[in-house]
């Protein structure tokens, strides 16, 4: 039976149904293996003409063709109706932002400036920015394919961002670095060649020891940040035993599926998201640092402040102990442990002034229990702070909890108290006891994920 010629358009072809990507171009229409060794795809069940009736016309190109033409018995003629297709990035920029909207396209230009020849994406991290740091992304990237924002919701913090930034990434090599253009950027390709030679992590360092290196922090940091940073980088060289020159270093590349199986171990708070990939792996990664100059900032304020000194302390005692404990529980702790002077300060005073025993000493825990409340969600639970009607609602969550947590408190130190004769030792467990309670159920209940 003879195959009626086929006349009509491209698309009305029964075998041009499925996209199918040949090298760098998106086809429309079946192709098979051709003689360049390209992988395309096989030609699909076409009633209209047998199976061996398609050959290759003409390729262009050799190992990725261009363009790739099939003829058919049945007459039809497949021309490319296809748009360009980028090749998968090699390199992901992972920018975690926070009003950073006047340097978004300084920080694009200057990355176009200094990747010639390499395929690469920039990712914009932004913690729901009010000055509109995703807007002024996401315009950008709807003219440059290169560039992509993730906008995060009633969450904040550097570490996180730079997590789910790298987690979104697909590329082999991932760089973390500020979009304040204090970074240089001039850098990557170097950062890139060293993974490609065999590292797993590339620092850029502000102090290195390297003998003539041109790094430092001195233009960048004020002298009292430059001293904070030199003592906390010595505090996590000690206690830590980490080994590199500048382990608060915000900037650095690491090959992504290292990073991928050290995920679940680093911890979402804080800013020192290094230091602590640092500190959680197994085994030591193959580690190289680059010497630079961290340059002025150009727009906008520095998102640090006085609290992630606190941060940066309690996440150095989490990776000392192995994360026993975590971070938020041991800021949580540490609170709460303010909160029993504040209970004592404020029982004496009340007391003094002639209350009897059982008002003051209700008056000192809700004292105590305000005061934590707020440090907590100004610290402990920053990347999830209560405003509003929350701070409110959420205040009045944490009494009643707190107040469960004191029956829990009196009752496991009554218990203890009751079969030993150290009074002290029932108190500690009493107290710890309730620590835990108030910890776990307010985590849950007044600043659960929304």
């Amino acid at each position: 039976m003879a195959i009626p010629p086929f006349t009509g358009s491209q698309e009305d072809h029964p075998s041009a149904q499925q996209e199918m990507t040949v090298g760098r171009v998106r086809t429309h229409y079946p192709v098979i293996r051709g003689a360049s060794g390209c992988d395309a795809a096989r030609l699909l069940p076409c009633d209209r003409r047998p199976p061996s009736a398609c050959v290759v016309h003409s390729v262009s190109g050799s190992e990725q063709p261009e363009i790739i033409q099939a003829s058919f018995a049945c007459g039809f003629r497949g021309q490319p109706a296809s748009q360009p297709v980028r090749r998968p990035p090699e390199l992901s920029i992972i920018i975690p932002t926070f009003n950073e909207a006047a340097n978004v396209h300084l920080v694009i230009h200057a990355l176009d400036r200094s990747l010639p020849g390499i395929s690469w994406e920039v990712i914009f991290v932004d913690d729901d920015s009010p000055d509109g740091t995703a807007d002024r992304v996401r315009a950008i990237a709807d003219r440059d394919a290169r560039v992509r924002c993730v906008r995060r919701l009633g969450r904040r913090g550097l570490a996180g961002a730079s997590i789910e930034g790298m987690l979104s990434s697909s590329a082999p090599v991932v760089v973390i670095m500020d979009g304040d253009l204090q970074h240089d950027e001039t850098l990557l390709p170097e950062m890139l060649r060293r993974i490609r030679s065999g590292d797993d992590l590339v620092i850029a360092s502000r102090f290195s020891d390297v003998p003539g290196a041109e790094g430092g922090a001195s233009d960048g940091l004020s002298s009292t940040r430059l001293a904070g940073s030199r003592v906390a980088t010595r505090l996590a060289r000690t206690l830590l035993k980490i080994d590199v020159s500048d382990p608060m270093s915000g900037f650095f590349a690491i090959r992504r599926p290292v990073f991928e199986a050290l995920a679940p171990r680093l911890s979402t708070q804080g800013f020192k998201i290094l230091m602590d990939i640092l500190a959680s792996t197994p085994t030591p990664l193959r580690t190289s640092e680059i010497p630079f100059r961290f340059r002025a900032r150009q727009n906008g304020i520095s998102k640090l402040d006085n609290l992630v000194a606190v941060e940066y302390l309690g996440l150095l005692l989490a990776k000392s102990t192995g994360d026993v404990f975590s971070l938020r529980f041991l800021l949580f702790s540490l609170i709460g442990g303010a909160g029993v002077v504040v209970h004592l300060i404020t029982l004496k005073a009340a007391l003094a002034c002639g209350l009897a025993f059982w008002l003051a000493q209700m008056t000192a825990a809700y004292v105590a229990m305000t005061g934590n409340f707020f440090l907590n969600n100004t610290l402990t639970y920053r990347d999830r702070r209560l405003k509003g009607r929350r701070l409110i609602f959420g205040l009045a969550s944490f009494y009643v909890v707190c107040s469960i947590g004191v029956i829990a408190n009196v009752g496991i130190g009554q218990l203890l108290h009751d079969h030993s004769s150290r009074w002290w030792l029932a108190g500690l467990a009493g107290a710890c006891m309730g620590a835990v309670f108030n910890y776990v159920i307010t985590s849950a209940l007044t600043w659960r994920v929304r």
